[in-house]
């Protein structure tokens, strides 16, 4: 009788322990689940180059780590940030949350990222190509030496898309007016609104920018790239398995400006 009560006692303990390591796993792995959470949310969050339109800076197959808190994160299921660290300026690449598309109603709102040329209360415009800001000529090594190809944008290229310029162009102004059909390579002056930016790509003849779309509201930019972690050739590999074969490991740790 003594030996049942012993084994007994001891069976309860045992499973007493194994209940308390179940217990402990999970505690450590759902803490583990809230920091990764947290971290994505407010911190960094990963992001891949799926298209060449800031050709040269980045390339297609480059993974980004982006800076969420330097310009304060958004607050899940709230238009409330976190207090900011840095305003977006003039220069920066900047990861964000596009105006709505109305021609890909597949997916309006993706997330993006282009420079930032056009800050509030800037004169935007474009002569032969040349981007101005305030009067002054924005420098080339940001954006574009490379000429149209077949499949890019034309200097000349007119679309629908262009007419939301109208509601912020100049008709007159010392930089002289809005041309009457805004085209890809000459439009505005345009003055960009409060609290809004506006975004191109580098590879200007490749990149669907605010000159389609639209500005960007304040609340819309979710963080600024700080570096790439990893790369490969995702768009003109001939190898099998080109991201674990094609590897541009010389691009690792390269920091984004």
């Amino acid at each position: 009788m003594a030996g049942n009560v012993v084994s007994q006692a001891r069976g309860k303990k045992a499973r007493t322990a194994s209940k308390g390591a179940v217990w402990e796993n999970v505690k450590s792995l759902v803490g583990a689940v809230l920091i990764y959470l947290v971290i994505k949310t407010f911190l960094f969050e990963a992001y891949r180059i799926p298209s060449g339109s800031m050709i040269p800076t980045l390339l297609v197959g480059d993974w980004l780590f982006v800076n969420k808190a330097v310009y304060g994160a958004a607050i899940p299921f709230t238009d409330v940030h976190l207090p900011a660290f840095s305003e977006p300026r003039r220069g920066e690449v900047v990861v964000f949350k596009s105006p709505t598309q109305i021609d890909q109603p597949e997916d309006p709102n993706p997330t993006l990222v282009k420079r930032l040329v056009g800050m509030p209360g800037d004169t935007l415009y474009m002569r032969g190509g040349m981007l101005f800001a305030n009067g002054v000529p924005q420098r080339q090594g940001f954006g574009i030496v490379s000429r149209p190809g077949a499949g890019t944008s034309q200097p000349t290229e007119t679309h629908p898309l262009f007419d939301w310029q109208h509601a912020i162009e100049l008709k007159q102004s010392r930089f002289g007016g809005a041309p009457a059909v805004p085209t890809h390579d000459d439009w505005g002056p345009l003055v960009i609104p409060p609290r809004t930016y506006f975004m191109m790509g580098d590879a200007r003849y490749d990149s669907k920018d605010s000159r389609y779309w639209g500005v960007v509201p304040r609340n819309n930019i979710r963080g600024r790239p700080s570096f790439v972690y990893y790369s490969y050739r995702a768009d003109d590999s001939d190898r099998p398995l080109p991201f674990l074969t094609d590897i541009r490991w010389g691009r690792i740790g390269t920091r984004i400006h």
